[in-house]
């Protein structure tokens, strides 16, 4: 029988799994693989940064509905994707982590870039962590890898390659023991739906509120049509928001904080339909802030531990989030249209409140473009093309817009809050939009931008017209403003960042640069980068003294109160 080695039957298995791309970063440890990827036309984008390559691989996951891979080398390339790993293993994005090592002779010997449990470290933020030992696994394991992190709830997994694992040559049966996936995604049954849609008729003020599994399963038709029949407003957390566009005007909340003051308004909601949405931050942890104590809560997730997580449900359903909308959008068309003209009605006139609240101040008191009509701006310009948003103030502030436009994709910080994410994300977006045609804009902070800058060159050698958007207000603007708020503005430390010509950097490295201090500017920049069919960085100076609404509110205070302290 002919021969192949460890590092050939790894890419032969992933090439089996429908795998057409890995993101990684070379080293010495993984060439067995790169080697193999050269033989077989396996296209690996390399990154400057491991953290980047499993950024990339999460991007693309969330982006292109399929599984992520990354590829690091032994030692501080393990420890160096970390990060990306907790983050898909906290918003449950299905990665497969490969990682090289040292060799199995070499156990206990203070070799290079060896001496840690690769696999130990990794276990708690994974779904699976396995150290292959004989080449004859390989096929079999990552075959298993595979399922189980494209399996719901999903999450990354990770595999430890050896060097010499990699390297060693074995017979070759020549029989694959794994090929293409199929999932099954599957609804909660009919009894349920209709439980469900008795609930909705009888409430006087239900809402429903999207998470990021609607968004996973693509379900913007689905939760429009739902909301039409049933009169149901719709509301949504930050990845969520993608999935609004459809929505009709008059049925769309936004943003899921929205709901702050609709107590005080004598609104609060009967009728809680929590679809792929945790309890957690977003939620206000189930306090009643944004959910009524005495609200009825109907959760449906496909993982049976977050059902009442936080605070009890009436109703805890594990089934596919977007399936089971779209059964339930098509129950309620067949069932007739809901009368419900007040509770929309009333809905849409907080939320216009809100919205003016925010557009009225929006005007900053010295030459800054305020970072709200900067926002606007981009949103303006977003078409169906992929969102990335990195960094606290950014991210706070689009979010305001975004339930309004219509972007393929909207992908931000999950629970980990990690900062920093957004160039490898963006670049691994970047790629599973390729083949549409569409361009993925990366709106970041300048804070945020500074710890991935290199990945202007990955951008530039693979040709990733990635639009990069500094809203550069020349500071660490969330911690900040917390330091003037909780200690005092002559306290403020640390978080100046003045030395912010990331236009020049970006140009330094091969990518345009553009420069914006006014609305002006930042129209023509974009329209212009949007032109050219090539990475380029848009610097945008923004004011820092206005804070988000969601900011004060994290901080305790109602930013929507009088000096009365009505609200």
């Amino acid at each position: 029988m002919n021969q192949i080695t460890g590092g050939a039957l790894l890419v032969r298995a992933l090439q089996a799994a429908g795998v057409e791309q890995i993101f990684g970063l070379h080293g010495a440890h993984i060439d067995p693989v790169f080697q193999a990827c050269l033989d077989t036309g396996l296209p690996i984008y390399d990154t400057r940064n491991e953290a980047s390559a499993g950024h990339a691989a999460e991007g693309f996951a969330r982006t292109a509905r399929k599984l992520g891979v990354a590829l690091v080398t032994a030692g501080g390339g393990l420890t160096n994707v970390l990060t990306p790993i907790a983050n898909a293993w906290l918003d449950r994005t299905p990665i497969l982590v490969i990682t090289g090592s040292g060799m199995l002779r070499d156990e206990e010997t203070n070799t290079l870039q060896a001496g840690i449990d690769q696999v130990a470290l990794a276990q708690p933020i994974t779904k699976w962590a396995k150290r292959i030992t004989s080449a004859a696994h390989i096929e079999r394991l990552t075959a298993q890898a595979i399922r189980i992190a494209l399996s719901p709830p999903y999450g990354p997994v990770l595999l430890d390659l050896p060097w010499d694992i990699l390297m060693e040559a074995t017979e070759d049966s020549g029989q694959l023991p794994y090929g293409a996936i199929t999932s099954a995604f599957s609804a909660a049954d009919t009894g349920v739906v209709s439980d469900i849609l008795g609930r909705v008729a009888r409430a006087e003020r239900p809402v429903l509120l999207v998470g990021s599994e609607a968004s996973r399963g693509d379900a913007a038709d689905a939760i429009a049509r739902f909301a039409s029949a049933t009169g149901t407003p719709v509301f949504a957390d930050y990845e969520g928001l993608n999935q609004l566009a459809e929505v009709e005007a008059d049925l769309c909340g936004g943003l899921l904080q929205g709901l702050n003051g609709f107590d005080k308004a004598g609104l609060a909601p009967d009728l809680v339909l929590l679809f792929g949405m945790r309890f957690g931050l977003n939620t206000a942890h189930g306090s009643p802030t944004l959910l009524p104590a005495d609200a009825s809560i109907v959760q449906v997730d496909p993982d049976a531990r977050e059902l009442g997580r936080l605070r009890p449900v009436d109703l805890g359903i594990q089934a596919d989030v977007a399936t089971t909308l779209r059964a339930l959008a098509d129950a309620a068309e067949h069932a007739g249209k809901t009368a419900r003209s007040d509770w929309p009605t009333q809905v849409r006139g907080q939320i216009d409140r809100r919205l003016n609240f925010i557009r009225n101040g929006s005007t900053s008191t010295n030459a800054l473009l305020h970072p709200f009509a900067a926002s606007e701006i981009v949103a303006r310009h977003v078409g169906e093309n992929s969102l990335v948003l990195d960094g606290a103030l950014t991210y706070l502030w689009f979010s305001e817009v975004a339930s309004s436009i219509r972007p393929k994709r909207l992908l931000c910080h999950g629970y980990l809050g990690s900062m920093g994410i957004g160039m490898g994300t963006a670049l691994g977006s970047q790629v599973a939009s390729l083949e549409a045609g569409r361009r993925t804009i990366l709106i970041t902070g300048d804070g945020a931008v500074g710890y991935a800058l290199g990945e202007f060159d990955a951008m530039v050698r693979h040709r990733l017209p990635v639009i990069v958007i500094v809203m550069n207000n020349q500071s660490w603007g969330a911690t900040q403003h917390f330091q003037k708020l909780a200690v005092g503005p002559n306290r403020i430390t640390n978080t100046m960042l003045e030395n912010g010509r990331y236009d020049r950097v970006a140009e330094a490295l091969g990518a345009r640069g553009y420069y914006a201090e006014d609305a002006k500017g930042l129209e023509q920049a974009l329209s212009d980068a949007l032109s050219r069919d090539e990475p380029a960085c848009i610097n945008v100076r923004v004011d820092l003294d206005p804070i988000p609404p969601e900011e004060l509110i994290l901080i305790g205070i109602d930013p929507f109160a009088d000096p009365a302290g009505n609200s």
